[in-house]
């Protein structure tokens, strides 16, 4: 019976698919761990327990129907477990790769609590996926019959493509606006080869443009066409940039030369992947071949920079984060597999000043401790009096987080309003900005980094416009 092929967790041991040393995958930009062989994708997924309460769908961002497919998987039955896990991902085996399954579904799953050890749920989706690819099961995008109405869309993004694809399958023409020069987004340009390799990337852009969905690139909205010109061409607007301008370190130092930006670095990095030409790299200033290389922060950007640096062939690797492991915001899996890489994490330190000539020379720590709790419960990181000392530093990397852009600004758009934070001020029901017709993703209204979160909110958020060209539609007939 196929209920036999289900709850193996006992007998069976979680597995993941085998990575590659890390003394060689710290040579190049493949991704670490290959997929899995049928007989072990099949096996692994047999030891979910079919809980009653799937937690981990209650915990993923877009609640897929995992317990369903990684059934379907076990039976065999794979096709039809990619149908079910494409009905709610438009990116299935992206989310399989850099989702954070360990503190999202895997974290939650109801046998990790049990001591056996998690499913192995996005090793299984990317196996999923990728095999539907390679068997040619992944159709091309359904167009709907035509409406006669135009959307716009600025942000190439994962909740950019994703709304696109969905409106292009209701029928509209879709127009995405971006200012790279290939779509994608971070998933192009922020997130390294090793977790996410950029052909995974461009098969999926690509099935959009022949689905119908026209790309402008290197397109800058404020620029090439203000807002207010983009609203006069298209029947609807959404706003889908997310939130790129770096979060600064105000210490002594910070604009000395050597100093960069997390997504500066990243996005050169990922240039030279391309073969681009990239004048900061070949120059030295984002290359950190030969350099004592210090990076500044504990989310998933700097776990990012840690390992890119390690494979640009850099002298030595540390990463300074001011609370400990237990309460960093980055994935631990990634902390694990830049420690293999040869990385240093020093926990509980801040930069407190950087010391320069020409260039970056060193960085002055302050060492930390973890005071009283603040309102959410985490502790507050204070400096700790009696720790302090000093790192050599040819390059320093700020990987802080980030904050919305002046987007009525960039836009030469003053009426577009925000809120004290700098995200578009929106109507949560409709997601409709202060601008008629003008809608926002939900990483530019509560600054979100999650990129499933962007596929979640490019979903919703082209049901609310859909909704709104059908009422705008009804009253141009009524008005006629």
């Amino acid at each position: 019976m196929a209920s036999e092929r289900m709850l193996q967790f006992v007998g069976r041991e979680q597995s993941y698919p085998d990575k590659r040393s890390a003394e060689e995958r710290a040579r190049d930009f493949r991704e670490i761990a290959e997929r899995y062989a049928a007989p072990d994708a099949d096996a692994q997924a047999s030891r979910c327990s079919q809980c009653g309460v799937p937690y981990c769908s209650v915990h993923c961002p877009l609640h897929n129907h995992i317990p369903d497919w990684l059934r379907l998987t076990a039976e065999g039955r794979l096709r039809e477990a990619y149908e079910l896990s494409n009905a709610t991902s438009t990116m299935p085996e992206i989310c399989g790769r850099i989702c954070p399954q360990d503190r999202l579904c895997e974290g939650n799953c109801v046998i990790e609590f049990s001591g056996h050890g998690a499913v192995t749920i996005g090793s299984v989706e990317k196996y999923i996926t990728d095999t539907a690819w390679a068997e040619g099961w992944v159709e091309p995008l359904h167009v709907g019959t035509p409406t006669g109405q135009s959307v716009g869309i600025i942000g190439a993004g994962p909740a950019g493509l994703t709304a696109a694809e969905y409106l292009r399958a209701m029928g509209h023409e879709v127009h995405v606006y971006d200012r790279h020069d290939r779509a994608g987004g971070l998933l192009t340009y922020g997130i390294p080869g090793f977790k996410l390799e950029k052909d995974v990337v461009m098969r999926r852009i690509e099935r959009l443009r022949d689905g119908g969905i026209h790309f402008h690139l290197g397109f800058e909205v404020g620029k090439d066409a203000t807002l207010d010109q983009l609203r006069q061409k298209h029947d609807a607007i959404l706003v889908a940039t997310g939130v790129y301008k770096a979060r600064e370190i105000n210490v002594p130092g910070n604009d000395a030369a050597g100093v960069v930006a997390a997504l500066d670095y990243l996005i050169a990095s990922n240039r030279k992947s391309f073969g681009d030409t990239v004048v900061e790299f070949e120059d030295g200033r984002l290359d950190a071949h030969g350099k004592h290389v210090v990076v500044v922060g504990g989310g998933d950007t700097a776990m990012d920079c840690v390992r890119t640096a390690v494979r640009q062939g850099a002298k030595s690797v540390k990463c300074l984060y001011r609370r400990d492991r237990e309460n960093m915001p980055g994935s631990q899996r990634e902390v694990a597999n830049a420690e293999e890489e040869g990385v240093e994490f020093v926990w509980l330190s801040a930069p407190e000043s950087f010391t320069a000539d020409k260039s970056v020379k060193q960085v002055a720590v302050q060492g930390m401790r973890l005071g009283a709790p603040d309102a959410s419960g985490r502790r507050s990181p204070e400096p700790d009096p009696g720790r302090k000392f000093d790192l050599p530093a040819d390059m320093v990397i700020k990987a802080l987080g980030f904050d919305p852009e002046e987007l009525p600004h960039l836009f030469g758009a003053p009426d577009l309003s925000v809120t004290r934070w700098g995200t578009l001020r929106v109507d949560h029901q409709t997601m409709m900005t202060s601008l008629p017709g003008v809608f926002a993703a939900g990483d530019i209204v509560r600054g979100a980094s999650l990129v499933v979160w962007g596929i979640r909110d490019g979903r919703d958020v082209s049901d609310q416009m859909a909704k709104w060209l059908k009422a705008k539609a009804i009253s141009e007939k009524k008005a006629a």
